[in-house]
């Protein structure tokens, strides 16, 4: 199976590797895995104004912050992964990844606000569960 781990590196994000590493049905070295991290792009005024490298730093920076303890964590799984960081509106770049890379499943953490707390905060869970058409597994 082909699956897409999406993380942001918060307790979520914990929780849902976690809850992985309980069930050994979701991991194994007969999967194949891609861990998926957006970085919000720089507002472009700013980006403008700003060398291009150093821009491009920056966002590789941030991805490494969230992607170094997933590394340690796969590792130990003695599981084999690919790391992407793309920039982006994460729902959009989550979504858009899922079906173009014609993934079997995308598992991710979800904060679990509930209805009303999506109708006031909004959820990167629910906009890619509305824009994907690929199998999600949501971990409260």
């Amino acid at each position: 199976m082909n699956i897409l781990v999406a993380v942001d590196g918060s307790p979520y994000t914990k929780r849902m590797l976690g809850y992985l590493a309980a069930h050994d049905e979701w991991l194994g070295k007969a999967h194949q895995y891609t861990v998926l991290h957006t970085v919000p792009p720089v507002p472009p005024r700013a980006a403008a104004v700003l060398d291009k490298e150093l821009v491009k730093s920056y966002y590789t920076d941030e991805a490494e912050k969230v992607f170094k303890p997933i590394r340690t964590f796969f590792k130990r799984q003695g599981l084999d992964a690919t790391f992407a960081g793309k920039v982006g509106v994460a729902a959009d770049i989550i979504a858009k990844t899922a079906d173009e890379g014609r993934y079997d499943l995308l598992i991710m953490g979800s904060h679990g606000h509930g209805t009303l707390g999506n109708l006031v905060l909004g959820s990167v869970a629910t906009k890619v569960l509305a824009k994907s058409k690929t199998p999600v597994l949501l971990v409260r």
